[in-house]
Order: structure tokens, then C-alpha cells, then sequence
């Protein structure tokens, strides 16, 4: 089953997230805590969005999303911020479900874009959005700016 998240699922939410970030080999980089989940995905405009994948009453995965605008389209999309799928419930079709749904948002509501990304050696889950049919958009590079030069480049602007 597949569901809208609710306040009270954000313990397990955060619980995930921090498993994702295991598999992912970067826990010391999560920071988020709960109370930040809350707000983000519950308060009166929430900035994210998340959904749930239950197995008889217990949460198998999650996927965590936001709303984008594509200026080439004019119209909104979502971008996948994670999926995940606790490894017992891997390979029973949690993951693909948690994508359709997504999918159905997209179309039901005109947005004609769902996009993610992926880490380079993550090869099952390559393989999982290929059989999906995604498309890769290798020729796209992708940069981050955090912690100390995304404030020096704030500063730049208070300067001017």
C-alpha cells in the first residue's frame, strides 16, 4: 500500500533517511532531525512532500519529494529527493510503486517532469530506473554549493 506520509509517520521518515544515508556511505552527512521533518513536509506550506510504502502495517520505504518549474515547459514538476525501500522489502515492487505514484501526481495534476538523481556506483538502482525507462541526463553536471563557500558567496551579496 502506498499512502500520503502523516505527522506521526516522521520518526520513521527520519529513521530511513539516515538508512539511506548508511547505504550511501555518508551518515555523518545527514543533519536533518525530526522537528525539521515536521515542519518541512506539515506546516501551513510545506516545502516537501513524502509517501509511504507499508507491508502489513509496518513501513517498507518512503519517497521524499518537491515541486520544481521547468522554464522550458512552463509548468511545474517534482523532484525525487529519495526513494528508499528497506532491504527485507527489497525486490517485492515497493520501489516501483512508490515511482507510479509519483507518476500519477505528475499526471493527474499537468506537471511533466519527475526527475532524481542517482550516485554513480549504485548499480541495482540504475538498473531499476532503466527498466523504469528513465532517461539519463548525463550531459547534465551537477554542482553544490554548502557550509563555508555557499556562506562566502552569501556574503558577496550583502557586500554589494
Amino acid at each position: 500500500m502506498i499512502r500520503p506520509a502523516t505527522i506521526d509517520d516522521v520518526p520513521e521518515i527520519h529513521a530511513m533517511i539516515r538508512e539511506l544515508a548508511e547505504y550511501e556511505k555518508a551518515p555523518h552527512e545527514v543533519r536533518v532531525t525530526e522537528e525539521q521533518l515536521r515542519v518541512a513536509l506539515f506546516s501551513d506550506t510545506p516545502a516537501a512532500f513524502s509517501h509511504i510504502a507499508e507491508h502489513e502495517g509496518a513501513v517498507a520505504g518512503f519517497s521524499l519529494w518537491f515541486l520544481t518549474f521547468s522554464t522550458w515547459r512552463g509548468v511545474h514538476g517534482i523532484y525525487m529527493e529519495d526513494l528508499f525501500v528497506r532491504p527485507e522489502y527489497r525486490g517485492s515492487g515497493y520501489g516501483g510503486a512508490l515511482m507510479a505514484e509519483l507518476a500519477r501526481i505528475c499526471d493527474e495534476r499537468g506537471y511533466q517532469r519527475l526527475e532524481w538523481s542517482v550516485l554513480d556506483w549504485n548499480a541495482p538502482t540504475i538498473g531499476f530506473y532503466d527498466a523504469l525507462g528513465a532517461e539519463r541526463q548525463d550531459e547534465w553536471v551537477k554542482y553544490r554549493l554548502t557550509d563555508e563557500p555557499l556562506r562566502r558567496l552569501a556574503v558577496r551579496a550583502t557586500a554589494s
